[in-house]
């Protein structure tokens, strides 16, 4: 199989250094939608500068470039292990051109690699198989800490709250998180939520939403009327870009349904701050794109 060491280190370049178009657009108008010369648009036009100086120097877009998070669907036939080896080159190739910033530190020892590396887990691949006649496919996301940080999963029914086991009850929780996490996870951000699924299933499909762009109509329509209402809700809030008050703390809300135990109702919340960084490359023969 061909070396696609350079290109994923392209493709990390980008993520890092280059928001998506998407993105941006939302921010544009979420800055011309709060009151002239007040915190919430001081704190917008701050963001959106730093937006065009990373992609005029490719430098990165956020001081935290954040755990990497790549998402593969390989043709069948193809060798996961020389994939997983190449993305770790590409990798530390991009921590030495100060594309990212040395994330990686040991949780026992407390020593930090120096290069992005670790365990099986640092960096974070998840490889799916397809048919051989399909195109490879790279998704890479850069989620932050303080946006990590700020995310959560509830088990429904929620006494506390008053939120059974229906939509009603996930709106409820969604909309508490949002309000736990207050500016702490870098707003405007991005909502992925996963109703149902095992813990672990249901985290894994929460931040899964977020490969998607903004804007996006959900195929099942009782979800993407959900989707609009919690985002209108939570901007409702008064919360604002950074936590400064204002119109603007949620940019989009992306939801999905897993199926579930009858004993267990899950509800994942995966936060994204406004470095909302996702890139795809797609590697078709010789051909290769990055969207």
């Amino acid at each position: 199989m061909q070396d696609l060491t350079q290109e994923i280190l392209e493709l990390i370049r980008r993520t890092s250094t280059d928001l998506p178009e998407d993105v941006e657009t939302k921010l544009r108008a979420a800055y011309a939608d709060e009151e002239t010369g007040s915190a919430a648009q001081g704190a917008l036009d701050t963001i959106l500068k730093n937006v065009d100086l990373a992609r005029s120097n490719s430098t990165p877009i956020c001081q935290d470039t954040g755990t990497l998070l790549f998402y593969i669907h390989y043709p069948e036939g193809m060798s996961t292990r020389k994939l997983k080896k190449q993305v770790q080159d590409a990798v530390i190739k991009a921590t030495e051109l100060n594309y990212l910033r040395p994330n990686s530190v040991n949780t026992i020892t407390g020593k930090n690699t120096g290069n992005n590396t670790g365990d099986d887990y640092y960096p974070t691949i998840h490889f799916e198989e397809v048919d051989e006649n399909l195109p490879l496919t790279i998704e890479l996301m850069l989620k932050g800490g303080g946006c990590e940080n700020v995310g959560a999963q509830y088990k429904l029914p929620n006494t506390e709250m008053g939120a059974g086991r229906d939509l009603a009850g996930v709106r409820k929780v969604v909309l508490d998180a949002v309000h736990q996490a207050q500016g702490k996870g870098c707003a405007p951000g991005v909502l992925g939520v996963a109703i149902g699924g095992d813990r672990g299933a249901s985290y894994l499909a929460s931040k899964e939403t977020l490969l998607g762009k903004i804007g996006e109509k959900n195929p099942n329509s009782e979800l993407n009327a959900m989707e609009k209402q919690i985002t209108e809700e939570t901007n409702q809030m008064g919360i604002g870009p950074m936590g400064f008050g204002g119109k603007t703390t949620v940019l989009d809300t992306k939801i999905k349904g897993l199926h579930r135990l009858p004993a267990s109702y899950f509800v994942s919340v995966s936060y994204m701050c406004w470095a909302y960084r996702r890139r795809k490359m797609t590697v078709n023969g010789t051909e290769i794109s990055y969207d």
